[in-house]
């Protein structure tokens, strides 16, 4: 706890690392569009193919797991969030989730990319908080090219649980499905590879403002202890002015609302392409009942494990994406690989430049995660 509560007083001095993460994200993102155009399948089905069953098995079970956790924390964020304008868990998330149920299922992918766009809105919040926040900004410049690295289980814990929430095994694979649903093909591809660069900055832009709020406020003028959203906002209030709380809720609320539509049709992706079943959100449960079935289960436990009484909120949000992040090279190494197969993609494979930028992202990632379990079974 103590490393935990210390990781804001360093005002930002991790925003270095966001910068190093959207160029990261960038690439996996544009790795996973152009295979998506270019073979016209998703990346559970062509690991199948090339890799065989038992390596797509393995990687459809890491997946699986990392939603499930995220799934869950997705449905405690939208309790927590609501929480704030006194709606209790026990209607808030039961509500969400039937009508997150409803727009997976019963509605088309058009009318689902919409709705997943204007859950974006609410992000915006985060740069008004941020501002409201007051930060010295000479020192949030600073922060972001002068990198402040520490080898300590609580600095290495929350930097793979960013990255891990950042450049996240889900998206890769829903960004290739998705592109694989909408009929993008290799003519398409630049107009593809221009929303991979824009959604990655503006994801991680958002991400930034988030931790300037945070930097400029929580532990500045005192201690406080943050278990829950409650507290976080209560912390905010009186740095970031009366309507911080209003701007934490809304933030939270669209960020879980949209996870928890997109994790669960990940999931059904993965399952459907690695073991050969219809998938598709335009599919009706009797055209593809296991990949209804799976979006319909992955809902049901998020629902279920989220009005536990007494849920730990912020460690299990931080916990999960730990556990998201330690799980990401499994993810991200098939995703290189493939990429760069020129059998498989031909003159659309990696460049060499590329190559390296997406192999350095594997190995880094990869690093971090035995780092942490290297520092934390030390017991330093």
């Amino acid at each position: 706890h103590r490393d935990l509560h210390s990781f804001p007083t360093r005002r930002s001095s991790d925003l270095w690392m966001m910068v190093v993460i959207t160029v990261s994200l960038i690439v996996v993102q544009e790795m996973a569009a152009r295979m998506g155009a270019v073979t016209g399948k998703g990346l559970a089905e062509l690991i199948r193919e090339q890799y065989g069953v038992r390596w797509s098995a393995f990687a459809t079970v890491s997946v699986l797991i990392a939603n499930l956790g995220i799934c869950i924390s997705e449905f405690v964020g939208i309790g927590a969030a609501l929480g704030l304008a006194h709606v209790p868990k026990y209607a808030s998330v039961p509500i969400a989730a039937l009508l997150v149920w409803l727009l997976l299922v019963r509605g088309s992918y058009k009318v689902a990319e919409r709705i997943f766009v204007l859950m974006t809105i609410p992000f915006f919040a985060y740069p008004i908080a941020a501002i409201l926040a007051k930060p010295n900004w000479g020192h949030v410049g600073h922060a972001i090219v002068v990198p402040q690295v520490q080898l300590n289980s609580g600095y290495l814990f929350l930097f793979i649980a960013t990255a891990g929430t950042t450049i996240t095994p889900f998206m890769q694979l829903y960004v290739q499905s998705a592109v694989v649903e909408k009929g993008v093909g290799p003519a398409e591809l630049n107009a593809e590879r221009a929303e991979v660069v824009t959604g990655s900055i503006f994801a991680n832009l958002i991400a930034m403002f988030i931790i300037i709020a945070t930097g400029a406020t929580l532990f500045v003028h005192g201690d406080h202890t943050v278990s829950s959203a409650a507290d976080a906002a209560k912390a905010l209030a009186p740095f970031a002015g009366r309507y911080a709380e209003v701007l934490f809720a809304v933030g939270l609320l669209g960020a879980s609302l949209l996870a928890a539509a997109i994790l669960p049709t990940t999931a059904a992706y993965v399952i459907a392409e690695t073991f050969g079943f219809e998938k598709g959100i335009k599919r009706r449960p009797r055209e593809a009942p296991v990949f209804v079935g799976v979006i319909t289960a992955l809902i049901a436990i998020g629902t279920i494990v989220a009005i536990i009484p007494g849920i730990p909120v912020i460690t299990l949000l931080v916990g999960v994406q730990v556990v998201n992040g330690v799980l990401l090279p499994i993810t991200l190494f098939f995703v290189w690989r493939l990429a760069a197969s020129r059998k498989l993609m031909g003159d659309y494979a990696n460049g060499r430049i590329f190559n390296i930028l997406a192999g350095a992202t594997v190995i880094a990632t990869s690093t971090l995660s035995l780092l942490l379990l290297g520092v934390t079974f030390a017991g330093r």
